[in-house]
């Protein structure tokens, strides 16, 4: 990405860059038109660029901004190479992780609702909603509360624990979640949301139950991650 880098990979990073802003404009929507998004409209993601130490971030605007700026391209290790240098500088925070967790290829954080609720009670969230069990294996949300420890090693030890974890909770804030790519992750936030959703009117009718017999099985199954499970 340097002056004298070789023109074919000027035009795959331009692809690349082209590419995760259609796949963010199509998440943004659909999380915003879903009421999924918060009034705020705080919705970040930062996607590893394929084959580079580089890294595209990507926010969406404001309720008071006109429009959104253009993405950022960082280096993994925070170094900004074109863009938004405060925008690049938010992403930069979650270096690390793309550095230590090569199968990691986005990280969204955003704010939501029924996510912030649980997240503003310190409450990890219990996974009890079906469709939001379906594609992982982790059945539960950890809470991120001791903000002292940057919130990139409180991921990473998370994940250390369990590889399935695929987001965390933020207390008194939003959540942070993780993936391959931004379409992906953006799918599981809407259908994590929903969780938090119903799970917390659950808790007016006396809590939320665990699954019944058959149910994880079932579910691993239709997500094809059984095999993972046995």
């Amino acid at each position: 990405m340097s002056d004298n880098q070789p023109t074919t990979s000027k035009l795959e990073l331009a692809e690349f860059v082209a590419q995760a802003q259609r796949d963010f404009e199509q998440a943004s929507r659909v999380l915003r038109d879903t009421r999924t998004l918060s009034a705020t409209n705080t919705f970040q993601a930062i996607t590893r660029v394929p084959g580079q130490a580089a890294l595209v971030v990507q926010s969406a605007p404001g309720p008071w901004d006109e429009k959104g700026a253009e993405p950022a391209v960082i280096r993994i290790d925070g170094t900004p190479v074109s863009g938004n240098g405060r925008q690049g500088a938010g992403g930069a925070r979650y270096g690390r992780i793309f550095a230590q967790r090569p199968e990691i290829n986005t990280v969204i954080h955003v704010h939501t609702p029924y996510l912030g609720g649980w997240a503003s009670a310190h409450r990890v969230l219990p996974i009890r909603y079906a469709p939001a069990q379906r594609v992982t294996l982790a059945r539960e949300i950890p809470v991120y509360i001791d903000r002292r420890p940057a919130e990139a090693s409180f991921i990473l030890d998370r994940i250390a624990e369990n590889p399935h974890t695929p987001a965390i909770l933020e207390a008194n804030g939003g959540a942070t979640f993780w993936g391959k790519s931004i379409l992906a992750v953006s799918q599981y936030i809407l259908l994590l949301e929903e969780a938090a959703y119903f799970q917390g009117l659950a808790e007016q009718l006396g809590g939320g139950k665990e699954f019944g017999p058959g149910v994880l099985e079932q579910q691993w199954r239709m997500g094809g991650l059984y095999p993972a499970a046995a």
